[in-house]
């Protein structure tokens, strides 16, 4: 039988190198007649722009990215629909992995925490609000919006100040931002947020739990991470089945794979995104560095309907948030 192959586009960096070992290698161990290429692109907005350039001859099978970004690649049909009938696996996932009219399903869950200098602050942050603590001047790095660990310090903190409904106003958590922005080294760290506070550079900030614990490790600590008192929310990425793609089956059999209870748990105990699927039986010690041991504390987002308001919020977060910067 002659060799297949799918390509999966994807996250570069850490990403890649974690994903390629915990579930790519053994995907392919598993299966000698199909061949995985990784095509790694830096962000879910150049991943669809691919998508739609190769929208008549599409060059990728499957495509890991978040799900908003999800939800306009199937209202532009460059997707095929997952479901129990083509993929199993789909059966054991948690509720919130099944996202209504997008095509592909959640993969990984990660959520927002709050970072900070383990070597300058002695003492774990409680709250977000400790971002706007004078003697953090200068001293704080948020990614801020359009990206979306911006718009979720912005709910989160809405949230805690009284906010009901995050789709008609977010007027608090746009306040909220404003009286930390004055403490705001920089909106945009590069190349990483983490990179940043570990080097001193900043001394707090915030960044995605996921990536937070691989840097704890890999700084030997120098990194902290916390998750304050007004909760979180979820960042979903969805993996999803490109409409038309080369590899059909295979693309189909690695996206089963990819969401099964032993790919599930090698990636997690890999890089501490939570898992999807509920059968995947986590180590403890793996378990308690991601979200699921703090649900409660979860946030619930619609992050699709909120993509129809994302402008007027990056209007606000433009006037009324940027402005008080230093």
């Amino acid at each position: 039988m002659a060799q297949q192959t799918v390509t999966v586009m994807a996250y570069s960096g850490l990403f890649q190198e974690r994903y390629t070992k915990a579930v790519v290698e053994p995907f392919m161990k598993a299966n000698p007649g199909i061949k995985v290429e990784y095509f790694p692109m830096p962000n879910s907005a150049q991943m669809l722009g691919n998508l739609r350039a190769q929208k008549t001859a599409p060059q990728a099978d499957v495509v890991i990215m978040d799900v908003s970004v999800s939800k306009a690649a199937t209202d532009e049909k460059l997707l095929t629909k997952i479901d129990e009938k083509n993929t199993p696996n789909v059966a054991d996932l948690y509720p919130s992995a099944r996202i209504a009219d997008v095509d592909g399903v959640a993969v990984t869950f990660d959520n927002l925490v709050l970072l900070y200098n383990t070597d300058t602050v002695k003492e774990t942050p409680k709250s977000w609000m400790d971002l706007a603590d004078k003697k953090f001047t200068g001293k704080v790095a948020i990614p801020g919006m359009p990206d979306i660990q911006g718009l979720s310090l912005v709910l989160i903190t809405d949230k805690a100040r009284g906010g009901t409904d995050y789709l008609k106003n977010v007027d608090k958590g746009i306040a909220a931002l404003g009286e930390i922005a004055p403490n705001v080294q920089t909106w945009e760290p590069k190349p990483e947020v983490y990179v940043t506070i570990i080097s001193g550079q900043a001394t707090v900030g915030a960044g995605w739990n996921a990536r937070a614990q691989v840097n704890i490790d890999t700084s030997n600590g120098k990194l902290g991470a916390t998750l304050p008192k007004e909760g979180s929310v979820f960042q979903i990425n969805t993996i999803n089945q490109v409409a038309g793609g080369p590899g059909k089956d295979a693309g189909a059999k690695f996206i089963n794979y990819a969401l099964s209870p032993e790919a599930q748990k090698a990636f997690t105990e890999a890089m501490f995104y939570a898992p999807t699927n509920a059968k995947a039986q986590i180590s403890d010690a793996a378990i308690a560095r991601t979200a699921v041991k703090s649900m409660d504390k979860v946030i619930p987002v619609d992050w699709i309907a909120l993509a129809k308001v994302r402008e007027p919020i990056m209007d606000q977060w433009r006037r009324k948030v940027i402005p008080l910067s230093r």
